[in-house]
């Protein structure tokens, strides 16, 4: 029942913190919309959209990801036999990948926050590219959990059929934005 009770917080958390992820980089990207903006304008967005990602990260991602991460280590404490599965070794490749991206948005917030309304030096189709990583992130490890031993079987497709998704998520996000130019707009 504690393994089955932890599985769940450990679910919650990890849709917690997604969530998080998932806003923290649209803020990114909202904040280098307003390059275009008049000064006075740019000022009040940009120490709003500041504001708006310290408060998401320090009150829902970093505290969701540590109950996750917190919920996840238990749970492999509780079932030492996921260490000997080769799908968990994929999931934990990906955890991994989950990880750097969660230290690079970290390095985000503070790159916006020390820059006092200055420009963000990232592109804006750059931020609009990286915006998707935590979806492909997320793609990876749910597909590794559900389909566990068949990941491995059929390894070369699901990698086959992975990069199609990425390339397709990009070239939509290129053509989208090449047909909407994005200067002056929040979407």
């Amino acid at each position: 029942m504690l393994y089955t009770i932890l599985k769940a917080v450990h679910i919650i958390f990890m849709v917690s913190y997604f969530a998080g992820i998932f806003y923290l980089v649209r803020l990114f990207v909202y904040y280098k919309d307003t390059d275009e903006f008049d000064e006075t304008k740019q000022k009040v967005l940009r120490g709003q959209y500041v504001f708006m990602a310290r408060r998401l990260w320090n009150i829902i991602t970093v505290p969701a990801f540590v109950i996750m991460l917190a919920s996840g280590l238990t749970l492999i404490f509780l079932n030492t036999g996921l260490l000997k599965m080769p799908w968990f070794h994929l999931k934990l490749t990906f955890l991994t990948a989950l990880f750097i991206y969660h230290h690079w948005c970290w390095k985000k917030v503070i790159e916006i926050r020390d820059l006092n309304g200055s420009t963000l030096n990232s592109a804006n189709i750059k931020l609009r590219q990286a915006n998707e990583i935590a979806t492909f992130l997320l793609f990876l490890v749910v597909f590794t959990v559900i389909l566990k031993s068949a990941v491995i079987a059929y390894w070369w497709q699901l990698i086959l059929g992975f990069v199609v998704l990425v390339i397709t998520v990009m070239m939509i996000v290129k053509l989208v934005n090449a047909k909407n130019p994005h200067k002056g707009r929040k979407d």
